[in-house]
């Protein structure tokens, strides 16, 4: 019998808890590859409580369930958990206790914890180990619960697998798997499991869409000194392509036997394995943990650090991207001013259809945030057909959307006036737009953490007493996925190892402020680490500033901005001029060429 609302879940959840004897349940956001963005057979805490942000984690004992996300999530949470009798934990705000301490208040000592191994990061459990031990309460993780209930779950994708062309690719597969292999060995390990799909497919140079918005595809990987077995579903390759990859070493074996083979390949104690504890599914890693070599996936690095062949490749996407920017923005002005009713699903479907336009255009990158007024005071805010305003009356539009091309992933906000805006809308915005300039025009050693880069951006918003709860920059990939690692500019991140800011990263800038129930501001482009000079200090990188796309200067108060601020983005906007003109013509270069006007 198919069980429709989340209290009849849960009370399902209880119910099989109690046959194995828990008393609580924890449920991530995760799948076995301990993907950001999941594919529907593993949304497992959407399916249980209602809330379909991106991040949180859900905890239920007999009595009690809580939902812990962070702040980008608060008011989407508290509204999908309304009768589903869920408390929300607010992520970070004063006074919210972390799950585990959470569960060891709602225990006794020598209760069981259950949670799913194969969705549970080796990190994680660890972590989760040490703490439920010191409070002596025991944790299994063998068990899965909601297959007892979950009758009408999706099934696995099964989206066919491509080849990313030779004259996009950055190296032939051959010299990547080297690359890994010798990094392999310099970690003193013999083999290396790769269960992350966005490396897996970087290293196989293959493709697939498996995962809306991240071309990749399920599988796991394990390197040896002569061989790569690739755990997949074979089905989704053709012929031609299978022999490829044999022709490479790449040995075919079915997506489920990845623990069975490497229990094969380490049955000799000599042999150590490389993995990587935040990406690894503890059910697979589990019994070789007090052995193996716990570090980052070395292809982690390796893809962080795009080469001239793909900076080149990544240039002409952003180009690409600009010119369909310029003819969504063209066609959505020219509409609103003839009276036209458009809502924020209409932003969507034209931002789309402008792109799908463009040479080597596969799909977005991710799902288009267009929230008017106080929506846009949601970071992750997503218009959905039971759930949406049209665009009437006054105040400011945030736009943030991207692209995959064969050539290169993009990620831009915008936000833009509609109607007559007040003082207090082009304040924030030229704070917002100082933060994001003053992050472009930095200058920084190679190597240095980017956590430590986050004031920059975020000092003039500081100055006025204004902050904002998300990260300033996410890494991002090639015809990849859109929020890639290791590095990141974000103080939340401080501390945390390999954020290091190295030549050939792409790297998010996006500073905001989000006034709730009113409206949102954020500014993004992407940037690229190149060499600035190298002095008797070292050596130091500047940003080149890839995204290519008008800032609205009708929101702008100039007052508030600075001689070299305005430089800036007078000679951003003549580069922006410049190198779309040629991709443009009639109404979008029209478009272009007045947004693009000096201040």
């Amino acid at each position: 019998m198919k069980i429709v609302t989340v209290p009849e879940r849960i009370q399902a959840l209880r119910e099989q808890m109690q046959a194995h004897g828990l008393s609580a349940w924890l449920v991530y956001t995760a799948d076995p590859h301990l993907s950001e963005y999941l594919p529907e057979h593993w949304s497992q805490r959407e399916y249980l409580s209602g809330f379909s942000g991106s991040a949180g984690l859900l905890a239920v004992t007999q009595n009690e369930a809580a939902l812990w996300t962070d702040s980008r999530y608060w008011v989407q949470a508290e509204a999908q958990l309304q009768g589903a009798d869920i408390r929300l934990m607010k992520l970070g705000a004063k006074g919210v206790p972390g799950v585990e301490e959470w569960i060891i208040r709602q225990l006794s000592p020598g209760e069981v914890v259950g949670v799913n191994g194969m969705a549970l990061s080796v990190a994680q459990a660890l972590q989760l180990e040490q703490r439920f031990a010191e409070a002596e309460l025991e944790m299994r993780v063998d068990v899965e619960l909601l297959d007892a209930f979950w009758v009408d779950r999706p099934p696995l994708p099964q989206a066919p697998i491509y080849e990313h062309e030779e004259r996009f690719a950055g190296l032939p597969r051959s010299e990547k798997i080297a690359q890994v292999r010798q990094a392999m060995r310099d970690a003193g390990a013999q083999r290396h499991l790769i269960s992350s799909l966005d490396d897996i497919a970087w290293l196989l140079n293959l493709r697939g869409s498996d995962v809306d918005y991240n071309p990749v595809f399920l599988s796991h990987l394990l390197l040896t000194e002569d061989r790569v077995y690739l755990f997949v579903d074979e089905q989704k390759l053709s012929s031609e392509l299978k022999e490829l990859l044999l022709q490479d070493g790449v040995v075919l074996m079915p997506y489920e036997s990845v623990q069975s083979t490497l229990a094969e390949h380490l049955q000799d104690a000599s042999l150590s394995l490389l993995i990587d504890p935040a990406r690894t599914a503890w059910a697979i890693a589990k019994p070789y943990t007090e052995v193996a070599i716990l570090a980052l996936n070395p292809s982690q690095r390796f893809k962080a650090q795009k080469n001239a062949k793909e900076i080149v490749h990544i240039r002409h996407a952003m180009e690409k991207d600009g010119a369909a920017l310029c003819e969504f923005f063209a066609e959505f002005e020219r509409r609103l001013q003839s009276g036209e009713k458009l809502s924020e699903l209409d932003v969507d479907k034209l931002i789309t259809a402008a792109r799908a336009r463009q040479p080597d255009f596969i799909s977005p990158s991710f799902a288009t945030i267009a929230g008017f007024n106080a929506n846009g005071a949601l970071p992750h805010y997503r218009a959905l057909p039971e759930s949406y305003a049209m665009l009437e009356g006054e105040g400011l539009l945030l736009i943030d959307s991207g692209g995959q091309y064969l050539d290169g992933t993009t990620d831009i906000t915008r936000v833009v006036p509609i109607g007559t805006i007040t003082a207090a809308h082009k304040k924030d915005f030229t704070l917002v737009l100082k933060a994001m300039v003053n992050l472009s025009m930095a200058v920084f050693p190679v190597n240095e953490p980017g956590a430590n880069l986050d004031a920059i951006a975020r000092l003039p918003l500081w100055q006025h007493g204004l902050d904002f709860g998300h990260g300033t920059g996410h890494g991002v990939g090639y015809f990849l996925n859109v929020h890639e690692g290791p590095q990141s500019i974000s103080h939340y991140g401080y501390g945390r190892p390999n954020t290091e800011m190295k030549e050939g990263m792409v790297t998010s800038n996006e500073p905001g402020l989000y006034r709730t129930g009113q409206w949102g501001v954020r500014i993004e482009n992407l940037v690229l680490n190149q060499m600035a000079f190298n002095t008797e200090f070292g050596e130091f990188l500047r940003f080149e500033t890839l995204t290519l796309c008008p800032i609205d200067t009708r929101c702008i108060d100039l007052s508030l901005m600075t001689e070299a601020e305005r430089a800036w983005l007078n000679g951003y906007h003549a580069e922006v001029r410049e190198r779309l003109s040629p991709y443009v013509a009639g109404e979008a270069k029209e478009w272009l060429l007045k947004r693009t006007k000096a201040i």
